[in-house]
């Protein structure tokens, strides 16, 4: 086998993708502090986030889940592109 043929350990760039390079664990967080354990429960019906909520059990529910996974960082993107809209709101005020 050739040295070209081998698999490269170095993942592609991903310039357009806004969730490459963060763990779920920063995306749990950061939609936390956004929206708060009840809102965030209310938003995305878990009981991760709805009975008794820490990160720690959340992660551990979202790993396993693929579905809410999905749900989590639907949310997350979301939540980025509403901040987006904010900023530029106030930026041509």
């Amino acid at each position: 086998m050739s040295a070209s043929a081998q698999p490269t350990a170095t993942p592609s760039p991903q310039p357009r993708n806004p969730l490459h390079g963060l763990t779920l664990e920063a995306i749990v967080t950061a939609l936390a502090a956004h929206y708060g354990w009840q809102d965030l429960g209310e938003r995305i019906p878990l009981r991760c986030f709805t009975s008794d909520p820490s990160v720690a059990s959340s992660l551990k529910f979202l790993r396993k889940t693929p579905w809410a996974r999905e749900k989590v960082e639907s949310l997350y993107l979301f939540m980025l592109r509403e901040q987006r809209r904010q900023s530029s709101a106030r930026a041509s005020r």
